[in-house]
C-alpha cells in the first residue's frame, strides 16, 4: 500500500488486523501493514484526515513500513498504548513504533495540540524504510496543498486546522497532496516522522529528533497511569489491556467516553448496518463507571459521572440517548456518498439519528450510575439531587410507553422488556435513596409505580409457552438483555424463570460461544449481523450469578482467546469465520469483559458478584449544611 495509485477496493484488511493508539483526545487506527487508516483531528469526533479504512482511494493514509518486507509481529510496549510493529524481509528486520504524544507537565505553550509520532529502528541487516503520507481532510472532501516549510518540514494548507509533517527522512512531494520517501538503514540506525495538528498558527513545528524524548515521556505517562490498577487476579494482563483501551476512548477535556473510535465499520458486510459510534451513550454509564472504578481508576469513573450529570442538565428531566464529547446534542446524521465504505458496505454515516429515539432504559442506567458513583465517594449537589427526583417523575409518567429500546431498532417501537426492567431499577434505586434521606421524592407514587412495573413484567414479559422472558411484551423472540435482569435485582439468577430463559437464549442465540443480541429478523433490517460482543460477556456474568462457575469460566476463557493479537475487541464477531465486525475497538465489549471477569472471580471467592449490594445495606449518608448528600463508599474486603 505504498503508492496510493495501487490501492484497490479489494485491499481492505480484516477489522481484526487493526490496533489503536491515542492521546485521550483523539485516536488513530493502525493496520498491520503499517498504515494509519483512520485519524480524526483535532478531536476523536472531528472530521477525518486519514480514512482509507472507509475508502482506499479517497480516504487518505499515512504509511510507514519496510519496503519488500512483511509484518511478522506486533505488540503494545508493556503497560502502554505505544504500538510496536516488526517487519522482516530479505534485506533484514526493522520495527515501527507508533504513538500519539502525551506531553510531560510544563510542555511548551505553542506546541501542537496533537502529535502522531512514528519511529523506525533497523534491527538486522539493511532494511529499507518506506514512508507515504497522503492526508485527505474533512472525510476526503477538502482539497489540500502541501508546501515546504523548513528543512525536511512540510505544511499542509487546508481550512481551519494547521497540519505539519517533519522527518529526518528526505521526503518528496508527489503531485500537490502526497509526501513520500525511502531510506536504507543499517542495524542500529533510527529514523523518525511526526505528523502534527494545531488549531493556531504559528505553532512550534516539531523536530523529528523530538520523537525520542516524546517516546520516553509518553511511555512513562502510560505506565504511571496504569500503576493505579488495583486488580491482581487471574486475568491481570487482559484486564489491564482493556482498561488501556477504554482510556484511549476517554476524552479527558470533558470526562466523556465514546463508544468506539470509528464510524461505519459494518455489522454486516455489504449491508447498511453502519453507524457512527464516536459519541457518548447514556446506556453505557453504569457499565463504564463500574469497569473503571472496580479496577482502581476512580478518577476516570467519577469524571465520566460528572460529565454525565453536567450533560443531562441541558435536557433535564428528559434524557437523550447520546451526546457528543462536550455534551452537545447536535449530532445530526448524514451520509458520505463519495466514500465506498469498508468492503463496499455503504452508506458511510457521520452523526447518529438514534439521538432522537425514545430509549427508556437510559433512565435506569443513569440512576444506577449515580448510586454507584456516590457510594464510591462522589457528592451530589442540591441541583443534582433535584434532577434525580425529576427523572423519577419522568419514569413514572412514561414507563407505560413503547420505546425504541437499547438496540435502537429504527421504526418499530415495542414494549421492550429491558426498558421496563430499567424503569423498575430507576424507581427502586430512587426509593432506596429517599429512604436514606439522600433525596426527597413522592415516595408513595414511586413505590406504587415501581411495583406496577414489576407486576407487569412478570405477567407480560415471561412467555410460559416458550419458557423465557422475551424481548418485548407479547412477542416470542428472546433477547440477550434478559441476562441482565439479575444484575438489577428484579429477579434472582437461579429463579426457575431465569434458568429456563438462559436455556432458550443458549438454544437460539448461542453460536460457538458467541451470543447474538436477538434473533435474526427481529430488527426488520436486511441481512444478518454478527454476535454482539458484550452479550457474550453478559452470559458469563449471568452464569457466575447463577452459580454455574465451570461453564462461566470456560466461556470467559474462550472469549479471551478471541481478542485480536493486541488484546482488542470490536463490536461484533462473525460467528462462522471469527472475523470482527462493527466499530473498533468497542468500549461496550471491553467493559463487558472487565465486569464479567470481576463478577466471576468474586463468586469463586465466595463474595457477591457486585461491589454494590442491592439490599441497601451500607447506604449510609451524610449531608452538609447546604444539603449536599454523599453516600458512604462501599469497600471490598
Amino acid at each position: 500500500m505504498s503508492d496510493e495509485t495501487r490501492q484497490t477496493e479489494s485491499d481492505f484488511p480484516p477489522i481484526r488486523d487493526y490496533a489503536l493508539i491515542g492521546d485521550c483526545r483523539t485516536a488513530a487506527v493502525v493496520a498491520k501493514s503499517g498504515a494509519v487508516e483512520w485519524l480524526c483531528l483535532p478531536n476523536i469526533d472531528s472530521p477525518s484526515i486519514f480514512a482509507s479504512m472507509l475508502d482506499r482511494t479517497r480516504g487518505g493514509h499515512f504509511t510507514v513500513r519496510m519496503a519488500g518486507g512483511e509484518m511478522v509481529s506486533r505488540r503494545y510496549l508493556e503497560g502502554t498504548n505505544v504500538l510496536e510493529t516488526t517487519f522482516a524481509g530479505p534485506d533484514g528486520r526493522m520495527t515501527v513504533t507508533d504513538f500519539m504524544a502525551i506531553a510531560a507537565e510544563g510542555g511548551r505553550r505553542l506546541d501542537p495540540e496533537r502529535e502522531l509520532v512514528r519511529i523506525v529502528d533497523a534491527v538486522e541487516g539493511m532494511p529499507e524504510a518506506e514512508i507515504v503520507c497522503a492526508p485527505r481532510p474533512d472525510y476526503g472532501r477538502e482539497k489540500i496543498r502541501i508546501h515546504s516549510r523548513a528543512r525536511n518540514g512540510w505544511a499542509i494548507s487546508n481550512s481551519g486546522t494547521h497540519h505539519f509533517v517533519h522527518s529526518d527522512v528526505q521526503l518528496e512531494l508527489r503531485g500537490m497532496d502526497c509526501l513520500a520517501g525511502r531510506v536504507r538503514l543499517k542495524a542500529g540506525e533510527r529514523r523518525r516522522v511526526i505528523f502534527t495538528c494545531a488549531t493556531r498558527d504559528p505553532a512550534i513545528m516539531a523536530s523529528a529528533f523530538d520523537g525520542d524524548r516524546k517516546l520516553d515521556e509518553t511511555t512513562a505517562w502510560w505506565r504511571e497511569w496504569l500503576s493505579q490498577c488495583r486488580y491482581t487476579g487471574r486475568y491481570v494482563a487482559q484486564i489491564q489491556r482493556s482498561v488501556l483501551a477504554l482510556k484511549l476512548l476517554d476524552f479527558v477535556p470533558s470526562g466523556a467516553i465514546v463508544a468506539a473510535a470509528t464510524t461505519s465499520l459494518p455489522e454486516s458486510i455489504g449491508g447498511g448496518r453502519n453507524w457512527d459510534y464516536r459519541f457518548c451513550w447514556l446506556r453505557d454509564a453504569s457499565f463504564m463507571l463500574r469497569a473503571f472504578a472496580d479496577t482502581g481508576f476512580q478518577r476516570e469513573g467519577l469524571a465520566f459521572f460528572d460529565w454525565l450529570m453536567h450533560t443531562t442538565q441541558r435536557t433535564q428531566p428528559h434524557f437523550l440517548t447520546l451526546y457528543d464529547v462536550f455534551g452537545r446534542t447536535d449530532v445530526s446524521e448524514i451520509t458520505l456518498d463519495h466514500f465506498t465504505g469498508y468492503r463496499h458496505s455503504a452508506p458511510v454515516r457521520i452523526g447518529n439519528a438514534a439521538k432522537d429515539q425514545l430509549q427508556l432504559d437510559v433512565y435506569g442506567e443513569v440512576i444506577n450510575a449515580a448510586v454507584d458513583s456516590i457510594r464510591r465517594g462522589n457528592w451530589l449537589t442540591p441541583s443534582e439531587c433535584r434532577l434525580l427526583g425529576k427523572v423519577g417523575g419522568v419514569v413514572c409518567d412514561e414507563w407505560r410507553k413503547p420505546d425504541d429500546g437499547i438496540w435502537e431498532q429504527r421504526g418499530m417501537r415495542r414494549h421492550n422488556t429491558y426498558s421496563k426492567v430499567m424503569c423498575w431499577a430507576a424507581l427502586h434505586d430512587l426509593v432506596e435513596l429517599a429512604d436514606k434521606g439522600v433525596i426527597k421524592v413522592d415516595r408513595d407514587r414511586f413505590v406504587r409505580e415501581r411495583d406496577a412495573i414489576r407486576a407487569e413484567i412478570m405477567e407480560r414479559a415471561y412467555n410460559a409457552e416458550i419458557g423465557a422472558f422475551v424481548g418485548a411484551y407479547d412477542e416470542t423472540f428472546v433477547d440477550a438483555t434478559a441476562l441482565l435482569m439479575p444484575r438489577t435485582g428484579i429477579i434472582e439468577a437461579d429463579d426457575p424463570r431465569m434458568v429456563s430463559t438462559w436455556k432458550r437464549i443458549r438454544e437460539r442465540l448461542d453460536h460457538k460461544g458467541w451470543i447474538l443480541r436477538y434473533e435474526h429478523g427481529t430488527d426488520g433490517m436486511e441481512g444478518n449481523e454478527g454476535a454482539f460482543g458484550i452479550c457474550s460477556f453478559w452470559a458469563v456474568d449471568y452464569l457466575a450469578r447463577a452459580g454455574e462457575l465451570d461453564e462461566a469460566r470456560a466461556r470467559l476463557e474462550k472469549l479471551i482467546a478471541e481478542a485480536n493479537d493486541v488484546g482488542l475487541y470490536a463490536e461484533e464477531v462473525d460467528t462462522e469465520t471469527g472475523e470482527f465486525l462493527g466499530n473498533f475497538p468497542q468500549a461496550f465489549t471491553h467493559t463487558g469483559f472487565i465486569n464479567a471477569a470481576l463478577a466471576l472471580e468474586r463468586v469463586e471467592e465466595g463474595r457477591k458478584p457486585d461491589v454494590r449490594r442491592r439490599s441497601g445495606k451500607g447506604l449510609e449518608h451524610g449531608a452538609d449544611e447546604e444539603g449536599q448528600a454523599e453516600l458512604e463508599p462501599e469497600t471490598e474486603t
